[in-house]
C-alpha cells in the first residue's frame, strides 16, 4: 500500500521541483545582482562563522536563504530520480533525465561554493568564468526535470504541443520587458530577476514544445504529420538556442557595449520570431483522439 496521498502524481511533484529550480534561478541572480554573493564572509557553508545569521533583510540574510532554498531544492531533485528508478511505468529516458540532473546537482553545489569564497577557500572564485558555468550547469539541470517532467507524466497530444508553444512565445515575449537589451525599465536586481523566470518560463516552453513535436513526428497526433512538426521542432530549437545567448548575456559575462547591446537585442527578436513561427505552423492543428491513457505513475 502506498504511503503518499492519492493527489501526489509523479507529474506533479516533478513540476513543482522544476518550478523550485526556477525560484532558485531567480533567487541566485536577485543574490548575486545585489552583491550578497560576497556577504557570509566569504565562508560556506558557514555564514559569518554562524549556521543561521540574523534574520532580518541583510546580505547575509539574502545569500543564506538562497543557500537554504538551494538545499530544499537539491533533496527534491533527488526525490525524483528515485521516483523513477523505485515507481514503476517509467520509460528509460524518463529515468535517464532525472539521473543526469542529480548526477550534475554536485558540479553545480561546487561551483556556486566557488563563486562565493572571494580570497576564501578559493582565491578569485568570484569571477565571469565560475558565474557563466554557474549559469550553464543549471540551466541543463533545469532542463532535464522540465524533460522528466514531460516525459514521466503522460503522452502528449497536439493540444499540449501547442500549449507549450504558446507558452514560450508568452516568456521570451515577458523577458524582453525586464531585458537589459530593451532601455524599458532599469535593470536592477528585481528586474534581473523577474528576466530570468520569465526567460526560463520561455525556455521551459521551448523544451516542452520540441519533446511533443519529437512525439508527434512518431505517433502522428491528428492534422500534424511528421514534416510538419519536423518544423515546429526546428523553429524551437532555433529559437531556444537564441535565447540561452540572451540568459548569458543577461549577467555580466561581457563589458556590456552598445555593440553588445545590439546583439543581445537580435538574439531576443530572433528568439521571439522562432517561437511565433513554431506557434504559428500549429495553428489549425486537432487535438489527438485515440485516448491515449496517461504513463509514468500518475
Amino acid at each position: 500500500m502506498s504511503i503518499r496521498p492519492a493527489w501526489l502524481t509523479f507529474r506533479r511533484y516533478a513540476a513543482a521541483t522544476t518550478g523550485m529550480t526556477l525560484v532558485l534561478f531567480s533567487l541566485g541572480v536577485y543574490t548575486a545582482a545585489t552583491g550578497s554573493g560576497l556577504a557570509c564572509q566569504a565562508q560556506w557553508p558557514l555564514c559569518s562563522d554562524q549556521l543561521i545569521p540574523a534574520l532580518t533583510i541583510n546580505p547575509d540574510f539574502i545569500e543564506w536563504f538562497h543557500r537554504v532554498w538551494a538545499m530544499v531544492t537539491g533533496f527534491l531533485i533527488i526525490g525524483v530520480a528515485g521516483w523513477t528508478w523505485l515507481g514503476s511505468g517509467f520509460e528509460r529516458r524518463t529515468k535517464l533525465a532525472a539521473t543526469l540532473a542529480v548526477a550534475i546537482l554536485p558540479l553545480q553545489i561546487t561551483v556556486g561554493a566557488i563563486t562565493v569564497t572571494l580570497s576564501g577557500l578559493v582565491p578569485g572564485g568570484y569571477t565571469v568564468s565560475t558565474h557563466a558555468a554557474h549559469l550553464i550547469v543549471a540551466l541543463t539541470i533545469f532542463t532535464l526535470l522540465g524533460l522528466a517532467t514531460i516525459w514521466g507524466g503522460g503522452r502528449g497530444n497536439a493540444r499540449l504541443l501547442r500549449v507549450a508553444a504558446g507558452i514560450a512565445v508568452a516568456g521570451i515575449v515577458a523577458s524582453a520587458v525586464f531585458s537589459r537589451a530593451v532601455p524599458f525599465l532599469t535593470y536592477a536586481p528585481p528586474a534581473q530577476a523577474a528576466f530570468y523566470v520569465t526567460g526560463l518560463a520561455g525556455h521551459l516552453g521551448l523544451v516542452a514544445t520540441i519533446a511533443y513535436a519529437t512525439e508527434a513526428a512518431r505517433n502522428r497526433y491528428d492534422g500534424l504529420d511528421a514534416g510538419t512538426a519536423g518544423t515546429v521542432r526546428a523553429l524551437a530549437a532555433g529559437s531556444m538556442a537564441a535565447l540561452v545567448g540572451t540568459l548569458l548575456l543577461g549577467r555580466d559575462l561581457v563589458l556590456y557595449t552598445a555593440t553588445w547591446q545590439q546583439i543581445n537585442l537580435v538574439a531576443l527578436g530572433v528568439a521571439v520570431a522562432l517561437a511565433a513561427g513554431a506557434a504559428w505552423t500549429l495553428r489549425g492543428v486537432d487535438e489527438v483522439r485515440d485516448g491515449t491513457a496517461p504513463i509514468g505513475g500518475d
